[in-house]
């Protein structure tokens, strides 16, 4: 009866996110519309193919304005009602992990319509921090994997390389775990690596591509960390000279 429930609520709230993106969509696709109706009334006299070249170039142009809209309504809404992802753990069926799915189903429309665009721009700060993210001066993001912003602060000058992955959330048996993700000032997340819930990364710190830092990791300022699981570079050196000084007061 359980699982009955459990898919039935799934399939409801489906439902309720695809009329939420509707919406969305189509007040994002109210001025690309509007465009296309003008440049379509002013090209019909034209000849074909002068007519279908400004008709393209609206659709191509009203794209971007609707990826553009599709950014301040989803801000706009966020903001509007305060919805911010706070620390804890939930059970999958409450109030705040319906709130991070809802918050999540935020993002995915324009992760999957038209974030690649905004990538290493100044448009993809803006974006973040109307989602919630704390960010200083000068972040540079190059991946569409960046997470449960509203869990995200980042210092000056850090630089996420391209598909790495920062997450703010977990589940584990069957609840919800939420932690913040906090990286300092001039940090490199390296291309495709992977931060958990709860990690914090010291300023000047290097994160190797592919690495994973599994959950709660603390980095200290100025280390460097690879490999799954991720370990630091200065601890290795430290054990591993360690253990040659073992292996000589042996001899």
């Amino acid at each position: 009866m359980n699982s009955i429930l459990m898919t039935l609520g799934q399939l409801i709230f489906t439902l309720l996110m695809y009329a939420m993106g509707s919406v969305f969509f189509g007040a994002a696709l109210v001025p690309s519309l509007a465009l296309f109706g003008k440049v379509w009334l002013w090209t019909g006299s034209f000849a074909l193919v002068p007519k279908l070249f400004w008709l393209g170039t609206a659709i191509a142009f009203g794209y971007f304005i609707f990826g553009f809209t599709l950014i301040v309504l989803v801000g706009l809404f966020r903001t509007l009602f305060r919805l911010r992802l706070k620390e804890g753990t939930h059970p999958l069926f409450s109030v705040e992990s319906f709130k991070w799915a809802f918050i999540s189903a935020l993002y995915l429309m324009i992760n999957f319509t038209f974030i690649d665009f905004i990538l290493l721009t100044p448009l993809a700060n803006l974006f973040f921090r109307l989602l919630g993210a704390k960010l200083g001066k000068n972040v540079q993001f190059n991946s569409r994997h960046v997470y449960d912003a509203s869990l995200l602060e980042i210092g000056d000058n850090t630089v996420v390389g391209g598909g790495a992955i920062i997450i703010g959330h977990i589940v584990e048996r069957g609840r919800l775990k939420l932690r913040k993700v906090k990286i300092g000032k001039n940090v490199t997340i390296g291309s495709h690596s992977t931060i958990m819930p709860g990690c914090e990364i010291g300023d000047n710190a290097i994160i190797g591509a592919s690495a994973v830092l599994l959950k709660d990791t603390k980095v200290e300022a100025r280390d460097v960390w690879f490999g799954i699981p991720a370990e630091s570079v200065r601890r290795k050196l430290q054990k591993d000279h360690q253990h040659k000084e073992e292996s000589e007061n042996k001899k």
